[in-house]
């Protein structure tokens, strides 16, 4: 990885160095790689871990180390979240904790949703049949909450173009209609602050910013888990697993592993080693760096004319029209998206401020 780490000017020089350092003993991609909003980059410590966690199954070892690794990605997870790890539910997909909140809603219940959200975490709400969906554009969300508004579900980050939702304002207007939260943290985990004991419920896959394989998603809920039944639940959800195989589970989980689904095991063997780094390198530090390289795109792409769909303080630029050139860049070995038409560049740890440049040259050509 060439180029000085952007953001790091901010920084006391001893803590840039240790994130730089950090960084580059764990990534070294063979392209720029500005696509974490589809998939995040595997540390190396997490594919060391994934070929050990193969290696105990191809050797016939007890899995006991690997239904270990889920507790510790668990609490790592509910660090980052800032809440305790009994409240953290260890599941397969945002989709399937969305539904597990959809179901929760009686017949009839507004749901507050915003225009073009990503599927995951609207569709669930519709296939119900029975609940009244309202959309509204996202800058509105807050504003449109009104009594009788069940829930309000939107992600913190947009998918397609990374506009950053006003939570704070949302938290407030739910609060003063009775209207409970839901946020998708999926595409902010990882380089936005979360405060998922801000809201009702909370969800986050583990495979974009959080750097894990795919396979793994957490749900926050409420100490009393917020009204919502445990639909989907296996022998994992029992208070004690392994005397829940047979038969109708006899005792629930105390806590949120109720809501738990049967753990992919080498997925979260992996996970637990890229949240580690992220508790090391800090999100804190980590937000300062994407949002640095995002707002050096932005004003590069000023200079050459184009403006991106407004997301201020989004570690993730959309540039309308410029989606056509993603064959063209991925050919000259550069990672981007193209949704919707927009040229989608989305900017983490492991990028540099030659990353952002080498984008940016290409394009003025």
């Amino acid at each position: 990885m060439d180029g000085e780490f952007a953001g790091a000017h901010s920084c006391p020089m001893e803590t840039a160095e240790r994130f730089e350092s950090l960084v580059r003993a764990e990534f070294a991609p063979k392209s720029v790689y500005l696509n974490t909003a589809s998939n995040g980059l595997l540390p190396a410590r997490t594919v060391a871990a994934l070929q050990q966690a193969a290696l105990v199954r191809a050797e016939g070892r007890p899995l006991t180390a690997l239904h270990a690794d889920v507790e510790e990605a668990r609490a790592s997870f509910a660090r980052l979240a800032g809440v305790p790890a009994d409240r953290v539910a260890a599941g397969a997909s945002v989709a399937a904790h969305t539904g597990v909140v959809a179901a929760s809603l009686p017949a009839g219940a507004e749901v507050l949703t915003a225009e073009d959200d990503f599927t995951s975490v609207l569709n669930p709400f519709h296939v119900r049949g029975d609940l009244k969906v309202r959309t509204v554009p996202l800058e509105r969300i807050a504003e449109s909450v009104r009594p009788g508004t069940a829930l309000v579900a939107v992600s913190a980050a947009q998918s397609a173009d990374g506009r950053v939702a006003d939570l704070p304002a949302l938290r407030e207007a739910a609060r003063d209609h009775g209207a409970r939260t839901y946020v998708d943290f999926s595409q902010a985990a990882g380089w936005l602050p979360m405060e998922a004991d801000a809201y009702d419920f909370t969800a986050a896959v583990g495979f974009k910013w959080l750097m894990g394989p795919h396979g793994a998603a957490f749900l926050v809920v409420p100490e009393d888990f917020g009204g919502l039944t445990p639909i989907l639940a296996g022998w994992v959800a029992g208070e004690n697993p392994w005397d829940s195989c047979y038969g109708p589970v006899a005792e629930l989980a105390h806590s949120a592993r109720r809501f738990d689904l049967t753990h992919a095991l080498f997925t979260y063997a992996g996970l637990r080693h890229s949240l580690a780094l992220i508790e090391e390198l800090g999100v804190d530090a980590v937000h300062a760096h994407d949002l640095a390289l995002a707002d050096r795109f932005r004003a590069g792409l000023a200079r050459l004319g184009h403006a991106p769909v407004p997301a201020p303080g989004s570690a993730i630029v959309s540039v309308p029209g410029l989606g056509v050139r993603q064959p063209g860049l991925s050919a000259a070995g550069i990672e981007v998206s193209n949704r919707a038409g927009n040229l989608r560049a989305a900017f983490h740890l492991y990028n540099t401020a030659a990353d952002v440049d080498r984008l940016l040259d290409v394009l003025s050509g």
